[in-house]
């Protein structure tokens, strides 16, 4: 099993979950983080480090949100690693009481 980063991620991109990671598999893009499944090791270190709850377990991921797991897993392969917090965009607290961000996701 592995952990997916879902769609509150969007455009928020707190990046607490990274610091606690022990494998590095995380990956940063434009405005989102994603998991690489076949780097997760389900140590569930990162899912209560996320002050928006966007990442969750893969048996948990909501029926609007299962085309997360394909995400995560693409993008992953695009996006580089990253291994240490960043900086959260400025308007990250604004867009995480947003719904519906799928559209706003940069690639």
């Amino acid at each position: 099993m592995t952990f997916v980063v879902t769609e509150k991620c969007i455009r928020c991109k707190y990046m607490d979950c990274v610091e606690v990671c022990p494998v590095d598999c995380f990956h940063e893009g434009p405005n989102m983080l994603v998991i690489d499944p076949d780097e997760c090791i389900d140590c569930t270190l990162c899912e209560p480090e996320c002050p928006v709850e966007a990442i969750m377990s893969e048996d948990e991921v909501p029926a609007a949100q299962e085309q997360f797991k394909q995400l995560n897993a693409e993008l992953a392969k695009k996006w580089p690693v990253i291994t240490a917090a960043g900086t959260p965009p400025a308007d990250a607290d604004e867009w995480a009481k947003v719904e519906g961000k799928l559209e706003h996701l940069k690639r």
